[in-house]
């Protein structure tokens, strides 16, 4: 049996685009990168359920830079461009689709935006609403320069949720079926944290926030009733002697709650935690990514395999998990993808 994943790329060196990777689940090992479609930097690719994909996207225009997303029909077996609907300025940094509303929402790291689309039924977007962040930032370097969206995405209870690196806040929106933005509360990290994505676990009620900046991941609790949440507790996701460059980067929660994954870039290793009851985690394992700048990874659909890529180095890792430990075990290495940035089930 083969699942496929839609890997999200720069385009800064070698990379044509978006790529798709197979794994062989019963062997089990990765096999056949494919060329799937062009893009520009396409980092981030959001899936919809009618078949469309919504994929970060940068075009050069006469020495002008625009950015926002391309749209692709992936109904049939050749992706069908759709639509492109582009800004001056930088591309997002995420997207991500909202089902029940019909709304697709995107970060810009650069511009401080967080932008939401209606969906027609043709699956082409308009411009629903847009939230500017200017709110002060923080004392690291890379937040010298303003506040920096980098995730907007839902809450288990249909809110937006908004991690801001440049400001080191998480802000909570109500969203109207029209896609317009409410504000309903924001949560200041310490300072330098630099919030950059976030999972939940409703069933415990708390959230787990990874700071690229910090290369923390804080326990949060978190009330549907108010939209508010509250520092539980803050974990290094790197050994307490790692004393170069690191940033955390993508996170990601088992689906029995029990264990927590991060990625470290600069490190190149993924983080296991252990999540107790209450949500506070242990660390049981941190284990080489096997290349270089570990941007994402994500499992297969019963999560007994992880695939991670890794941008500088152009290569893909496999590894088996153990479902009761939540320890990782390699078994593929040096598998090639062109500056991997994302790993999104197809």
């Amino acid at each position: 049996m083969t699942e496929d994943f839609y890997i999200g790329t720069y385009t800064k060196r070698i990379s044509r685009g978006i790529y798709r990777i197979s794994v062989d689940t019963a062997a089990p090992k990765l096999m056949d990168c494919e060329w799937l479609a062009s893009a520009g930097s396409p980092t981030y690719i959001a899936k919809a359920a009618a078949k469309r994909l919504y994929v970060i996207n940068k075009k050069e225009t006469d020495g002008e830079t625009h950015g926002g997303l391309i749209i692709y029909d992936v109904s049939e077996e050749k992706p069908r461009a759709i639509q492109q609907v582009l800004d001056p300025g930088s591309s997002p940094a995420y997207v991500a689709v909202d089902e029940a509303r019909q709304l697709v929402y995107t970060a810009n790291y650069h511009t401080a935006a967080v932008t939401v689309y209606a969906i027609a039924e043709d699956g082409t977007l308009t411009e629903a609403d847009k939230v500017i962040d200017s709110d002060p930032v923080g004392p690291a370097p890379e937040q010298a320069d303003g506040p920096h969206p980098h995730f907007a995405d839902l809450t288990p209870d249909n809110r937006l949720v908004v991690c801001d690196l440049g400001s080191d806040r998480v802000y909570v929106y109500d969203v109207s079926a029209a896609g317009k933005l409410s504000p309903v509360s924001q949560l200041e990290m310490p300072a330098g944290y630099g919030p950059r994505h976030i999972v939940f676990d409703d069933k415990k009620g708390v959230a787990y926030l990874v700071g690229e900046l910090s290369s923390n991941v804080a326990t949060l609790s978190y009330d549907p009733a108010t939209g508010k949440f509250a520092v539980k507790e803050i974990t290094s996701t790197i050994p307490a002697d790692w004393t170069t460059h690191n940033g955390a980067a993508a996170i990601r929660l088992s689906s029995d709650g029990r264990f927590v994954y991060v990625s470290n870039r600069g490190n190149n290793s993924l983080a296991v935690f252990a999540s107790d009851d209450a949500g506070k985690l242990t660390l049981v394992q941190r284990i080489s990514t096997e290349g270089d700048f570990p941007r994402d990874f994500n499992w297969t659909s019963d999560q007994s395999l992880v695939v991670v890529v890794n941008q500088n180095s152009d290569n893909a890792t496999l590894y088996k998990r153990d479902a009761q430990s939540g320890k990782l075990t390699l078994i593929q290495k040096d598998f090639m993808v062109p500056e991997g940035v994302s790993v999104l089930p197809a």
